[in-house]
């Protein structure tokens, strides 16, 4: 029987390509994008279902929570895909910068509202994150958004070392209740991702030569894939971080618990949740 799997960000790069490698072995594949004519596209070429959302926009998280519970009485998977780096600190609508909102706290805010269906189906969360987690992030617990000290590098970095103890936390409350969480680096794709940042990025995913130097989508999309098809505890361990489809380093903070307890209790605060 096939799974019900959520993959948000899912309009273009590795989502779009993990939304088709799924739909050809036979998953209900259901692909969550921010722009409309993008996501129909992607969903229309494979008959998936299909939700759009802008993460800028915590009330269109919501709506899409309460779409997802109306539709699918199972959700085995939930795959965190959607995020971006982006140029100068930019505040949302909601109040929060831009680059913390839409890759860290939108799919925080998501994943519980949606908690009770995804422990009922003992599902899979993966997030995706980046090397840029050891590489970039600069940790404050006292300055998640950064409001005294901004880069656009250090605010994505900062994003997906959060993405990483968003996982080792949600394992920690919720791995003994069947919900298995794993973060992974997908590879330097070789996409429009890094075209709203400015300074080294832009120029890292923007040049000609750059860009045959990377990852495809593809190839990227394969790993998300990969997770999504494995078994917890046999192909991959839950709480862990992977890359190229093997456990990988990431940032020494995400062995202490303190932070990501930190991280959860300050996030559920800016959402409205209880922690």
């Amino acid at each position: 029987m096939s799974r019900t799997i959520v993959i948000t960000g899912a309009s273009d790069g590795i989502g779009a390509a993990s939304a088709r490698q799924l739909h050809d072995i036979g998953e209900n594949v259901v692909v969550v994008g921010r722009n409309p004519d993008k996501t129909a596209r992607v969903a229309d070429a494979i008959g998936a279902d299909s939700f759009v959302a802008d993460f800028s926009d915590l009330a269109q998280v919501r709506e899409l929570a309460a779409g997802l519970l109306e539709r699918y009485p199972r959700i085995d998977v939930l795959a965190n895909n959607a995020g971006g780096i982006f140029g100068d600190r930019t505040v949302t609508g909601d109040g929060y910068e831009l680059t913390f909102q839409v890759n860290h706290l939108a799919p925080f805010l998501l994943t519980n509202l949606l908690l009770e269906r995804l422990i009922g189906s003992a599902a899979s969360v993966i997030q995706t994150s980046s090397a840029a987690a050891r590489l970039m992030a600069r940790f404050d617990g006292d300055d998640l958004q950064g409001e005294r000290r901004y880069s656009s590098t250090t605010a994505y970095g900062n994003a997906k070392l959060a993405n990483v103890l968003f996982t080792k936390e949600l394992h920690r409350r919720y791995g003994d209740a069947g919900l298995s969480a794993v973060a992974f680096h997908p590879g330097v794709i070789a996409s429009s991702f890094g075209s709203t940042s400015d300074g080294p990025m832009k120029f890292l995913y923007g040049g000609p030569l750059a860009q045959k130097l990377m990852t495809s989508t593809d190839v990227g999309g394969a790993r998300l894939t990969w997770l999504a098809l494995g078994k917890p505890g046999v192909d991959w361990e839950p709480g862990g971080f992977y890359s190229n489809n093997k456990p990988a380093r990431t940032n020494k903070i995400a062995d202490d618990p303190a932070p990501a307890r930190l991280l959860w209790d300050r996030s559920a605060e800016l959402v409205g949740l209880s922690s």
